[in-house]
């Protein structure tokens, strides 16, 4: 997990990437570097930078045994510095994050981790106090249940991002921490892959995270996140959660109707009052009963006033600090519930920037489908695929090639 992060976990995106599989990917190729989506060119200011900072390092107590080991695993990845700086700010609407964080694939695949999982999880969750579904969701979220860990070389990806210099304070720190876990033992350069900024594992630790919080659960003598089973991995995350101060018990938040005339202004994080205040207010569960007194509650409204209530608990705030978006921990906690049973969101989402509604938006995508212009799915995300069958439809039709849905663009496909 990042201490400061994208808008969108790992597990979010629609890259392919590698699970956390080493049975599969080490059967028979000996290197993961030799495998990866990056290969590392030649550098001589690259270069230089390394031997420098193999000073820093070992000042830093990095042994020399471990300096040399790792130097001969550590490349220069130019497509690491691309990715860098051409990161989009586009940032999606909570109806869309949610859409793809508790899609019905990811809510069957959580389920279905939950119960093969569920007697690690059990233990994992009488030690630590963290329930066994709400570790589940972010695993989900992170790497969709090991499925996308990464795989490229973290010492590369680091070292690369550090020798850029745009946050290079902070990419060397990580890159002295995961000398720091190779030191230890717990994995060998060659297996220590994922993502591009540095994150691992099934549930996307950086290094210095690991090191304040991964936990050797299995008792191997390892902190193996990385592992085909996923255990060490779950177990990091709980005690991650625990030591951020979990109440187990406790729900992150609950889905809650607003009086007419409710005081938006009364709504965000930094506001909290007692749920009996809240009730004494008019707000109410969606089942038109009173929220149960789990502690201080803020009332947050994400898609504005006409949107999705909720009232946030301290559990809220906890997830925050394995990834402070605000769309991220409800997408977390909403997963969690839907692994559950519990209902989807009932509230009501407003159309977006176009004026359209997620129905229009899945009946835009079907009819482009048919069309015979695949959008590859009908999530209701406009998402890459969906924008490029537009701009393809647009183009056949002599339109104005944009890009962009709209009413009338859906009203032609009808």
């Amino acid at each position: 997990m990042w201490i400061s992060r994208r808008a969108f976990a790992l597990g979010l995106g629609s890259m392919t990437l590698a699970g956390c599989s080493p049975a599969a990917r080490f059967a028979a190729r000996p290197s993961v570097a030799a495998q990866s989506s990056m290969r590392p060119v030649p550098n001589e200011s690259f270069d230089a930078w390394l031997a420098g900072f193999q000073g820093r390092a070992r000042a830093k107590g990095v042994s020399e045994a471990v300096l040399a080991s790792a130097k001969r695993s550590i490349g220069f990845l130019p497509e690491v510095i691309e990715r860098d700086r051409n990161q989009t700010e586009f940032k999606r609407s909570l109806e869309d994050y949610l859409s793809i964080a508790a899609s019905e694939e990811r809510i069957a695949k959580g389920r279905a981790a939950l119960a093969r999982e569920g007697a690690s999880l059990a233990r994992i969750e009488a030690r630590y106090g963290v329930e066994a579904h709400v570790v589940t969701a972010v695993w989900g979220l992170e790497s969709f249940y090991g499925e996308r860990c990464g795989d490229i070389p973290v010492l590369s990806a680091l070292a690369t991002l550090a020798f850029e210099g745009r946050r290079g304070a902070f990419f060397e720190s990580q890159l002295v921490a995961a000398l720091k876990i190779l030191q230890n033992g717990d994995i060998t350069p060659e297996r220590m892959t994922g993502s591009w900024a540095g994150a691992m594992g099934h549930t996307q630790f950086i290094p210095t995270s690991y090191e304040l919080f991964a936990v050797d659960f299995t008792g191997d003598g390892r902190r193996d996140i990385w592992s085909e089973d996923p255990t060490d991995a779950l177990a990091s995350t709980a005690a991650y959660l625990a030591k951020s101060g979990w109440t187990k018990g406790q729900p992150w938040g609950v889905e809650v109707r607003l009086p007419a005339g409710f005081n938006a202004t009364l709504a965000g994080r930094k506001t909290t009052r007692s749920p009996v205040d809240w009730a004494a207010m008019g707000i109410r569960d969606m089942r038109g009963g009173t929220v149960p007194n789990h502690g201080a509650a803020s009332i947050l409204l994400p898609s504005g006033p006409a949107g999705p209530a909720f009232m946030v608990f301290r559990n809220f705030t906890v997830i925050t600090r394995y990834n402070n978006s605000e769309s991220y921990v409800i997408g977390v906690g909403h997963l969690s519930d839907r692994l559950l049973g519990r209902s989807p969101i009932l509230g009501v989402f407003p159309p977006d920037a176009n004026g359209m509604t997620k129905e229009d938006r899945q009946h835009l995508q079907a009819g482009l489908t048919r069309a015979g212009f695949d959008t590859e799915g009908t999530d209701g995300v406009i998402g890459p695929r969906t924008r490029a069958a537009i701009s393809d439809f647009q183009r056949s039709r002599g339109m104005v090639v944009t890009g962009e849905p709209g009413l009338e663009l859906l009203a032609a496909l009808r």
